[in-house]
């Protein structure tokens, strides 16, 4: 079964520095029908303002991961990073048994665009951590990179959760097929362009959701750039 959810359907929030548009219910967005997704809890589209940032607040028992598609994002958390997080970087925060940390858009003029999302551990209380790798386009260009996952396969980041997470960027001609377990659940969520999910169209900020499905299929790419999720049932 193939769900599919419009980007005009996210919960949109606007508070003059903050543009974001909220995947699932998060603040003061609430929809019990989008409580999140198998472990997947929050995907939010958020847009910084220059200049301006979420000041330091604080994170428990929460798989944090920033992807970022233009500008930079400046992370300071009190472990002791501090970093700019620029776009084909996947950051990780394990935000464990408690980490305050703060993101900011330094640049004088042009805007931040990112997205955050938030994945349930399967473990709790653990040391908070933190990891950053970078992804060249050509490591997603037709084809669907791992980034993330449990173990750390493939040069990902690694996740304190049942999760994987794929990326990848796909135009024309160009195709990726992935073989899925029925048992579990996939989030596509298309961060940017048009593609076509197993036969489904869809534009950016729209998601699909598969129930009990064997393969997941990406065609006819229009400048597009997808994200992918593997979650526990």
């Amino acid at each position: 079964m193939i769900t599919i959810r419009k980007s005009t359907e996210r919960g949109q929030a606007n508070h003059g520095w903050l543009n974001s548009q909220h995947s699932f219910s998060f603040a003061d967005y609430y929809d019990p029908k989008h409580m999140g997704y198998g472990n997947l809890r929050v995907i939010n589209e958020d847009r910084i303002a220059p200049g301006r940032g979420f000041g330091t607040h604080g994170h428990r028992d929460m798989e944090i991961i920033s992807y970022v598609l233009e500008g930079a994002l400046a992370h300071k958390d009190n472990l002791g990073n501090g970093t700019a997080i620029l776009p084909g970087d996947v950051q990780r925060m394990s935000a464990g048994r408690g980490v305050l940390h703060s993101e900011s858009n330094h640049a004088p003029k042009d805007t931040t665009h990112f997205l955050q999302i938030w994945i349930e551990p399967d473990v709790r209380g653990i040391d908070p951590g933190y990891e950053q790798k970078h992804f060249s386009a050509a490591d997603k260009r037709g084809k669907l990179r791992l980034v993330a996952s449990p173990d750390a396969r493939e040069g990902s980041v690694t996740l304190h959760a049942d999760a994987s997470l794929y990326a990848g960027l796909l135009d024309g001609a160009e195709a990726a097929q992935l073989p899925l377990d029925p048992k579990r659940k996939t989030y596509v969520h298309l961060v940017r362009g048009g593609l076509r999910v197993n036969g489904h169209e869809l534009v950016a900020g729209d998601a699909a959701q598969l129930d009990g499905e064997a393969t997941l299929s990406l065609a006819d790419g229009r400048d597009a750039e997808v994200l992918v999720f593997d979650l526990a049932a």
